[in-house]
């Protein structure tokens, strides 16, 4: 029999797994249909004091969209090939391992651990983190309302884009 509790986390690992495969597979429609529109996306810095920036109004940010509209240009901007820093894409495979999945206030807050490898000209890069999602439930799934993705391999020569965190 299975618990309310293992059916959330379920449908949660799911969920980040769809996540996953569309930016492996570069599906860019079905990644941007995961997000709410008012949804928030935010890589935090590392400041002076070993911590992640806290405020991405008044501190620095890796990548900071208040909401979608800013992955929806930046993935414009791959698809267009009009950025310089993600042509040619590289090949990624993102795993990661689900933490957390609590409920409140009428969503769900997952936790992951996740790495990334990338491999682009025969070099490999690996990145690795943290990200913390506030999920909203929406008919048997979920959109993503926010999403913050803090990059434990703070020094890496790699370009650190939507499609390699």
């Amino acid at each position: 029999m299975m618990t309310a509790f293992h059916s959330r986390w379920l449908a949660v690992s799911r969920f980040i797994g769809q996540e996953a495969m569309a930016l492996d597979d570069k599906d860019w429609d079905a990644w941007l249909a995961l997000y709410h529109e008012d949804a928030e996306y935010w890589v935090p810095a590392w400041d002076d004091h070993e911590r992640p920036t806290a405020d991405p109004q008044n501190e620095v940010s890796l990548i900071y969209y208040p909401n979608r509209g800013g992955l929806e240009d930046r993935v414009f901007r791959i698809r267009t090939r009009r950025s310089a820093a993600s042509t040619p894409q590289p090949r990624t495979v993102h795993q990661f391992s689900l933490l957390s999945a609590e409920e409140s206030d009428g969503q769900v807050h997952a936790r992951t651990s996740w790495t990334t490898v990338s491999v682009l000209e025969g070099k490999v890069a690996t990145l690795s983190g943290w990200a913390f999602y506030d999920l909203e439930p929406r008919d048997d799934t979920f959109v993503i309302r926010r999403k913050k993705t803090v990059v434990v391999t703070d020094l890496f020569q790699e370009v650190a884009d939507v499609y390699s965190l």
